[in-house]
């Protein structure tokens, strides 16, 4: 080994330095990339300060994503160290601005996520009127021990505000096609009355649980047996809640044949 006064490092010091591992170095060195170009007495290892400002700019390319194949172009290149950091600084501020970009996008979503967290109690009440939390309990009680109870609770769980105003959306949009035909003067019997009923049946079907034509019938003898629900429609157009049942019964029917 050539006397000299200039520090040299082994492969442990430089990994500890550069934060890369052992392995990493034994790697390069294998491949001919950075090869350290001293060794002690017992025949380790030391890298020099040119090994060291070559193995810098290795690490350097490889965090900006380049191919072991990449970086050994470049540093075979003749050029400068300043040349070399001149390219460095440049990739190095073309991936700041990717991933400024990307940190946007981030908040973006995330704002969107804040958002659309899960629906109150008070934006139930916002959406669907004072009388939510009750017809709630009440659906509670009658029907708590129910299969069909306990899936729309799993369904509805994690609903956002937006996905309860959807649902309130779709629940206007239904009880008008039911307005539209009552008031088109067409009988429970039609086409336009069993559709309406379909398309109820099948928003309950996906909204909450599995709702079968059968089942859709118990529903709709409840709507004229229970004076509350009869109430509910019956306040949007008198005779209503007549008219989904026996739309319903019609429907159901029709899907059977």
């Amino acid at each position: 080994m050539r006397e000299t006064t200039e520090v040299l490092l082994t492969v442990g010091q430089v990994a500890e330095r550069l934060d890369v591992t052992v392995r990493t170095l034994h790697h390069y060195d294998e491949i001919r990339l950075v090869q350290p170009s001293e060794r002690s007495a017992a025949g380790y290892r030391l890298y020099t300060a040119d090994d060291l400002t070559r193995l810098q700019h290795v690490v350097v390319y490889r965090r900006l994503g380049f191919a072991l194949e990449e970086v050994a172009l470049l540093l075979d290149h003749p050029e400068s160290v300043e040349q070399h950091l001149r390219r460095q600084r440049a990739a190095v501020a073309q991936r700041l601005d990717e991933m400024q970009d990307l940190v946007a996008a981030i908040d973006r979503a995330l704002e969107r996520e804040m958002n659309d967290e899960h629906a109150t109690a008070e934006d139930l009440k916002e959406l669907f009127g004072d009388g939510f939390e009750d017809a709630q309990a009440e659906a509670e009680q009658r029907w708590g021990d129910s299969d069909a109870w306990k899936e729309s609770q799993r369904r509805t769980r994690n609903y956002t505000k937006a996905d309860w105003e959807a649902v309130k959306a779709e629940s206007d949009a239904l009880h008008k096609g039911f307005t539209d035909a009552m008031d088109a003067g067409e009988p429970p019997t039609s086409v336009a009355a069993m559709d309406a009923a379909e398309a109820h049946r099948l928003n309950i079907h996906e909204r909450y649980y599995d709702c079968s034509p059968q089942f859709h019938r118990n529903l709709a003898d409840m709507y004229t047996s229970d004076p509350r629900f009869t109430a509910t429609y019956d306040e949007i157009r008198p005779g209503m809640a007549v008219y989904v049942r026996d739309a319903i019964y019609a429907n159901a029917d029709r899907q059977e044949q």
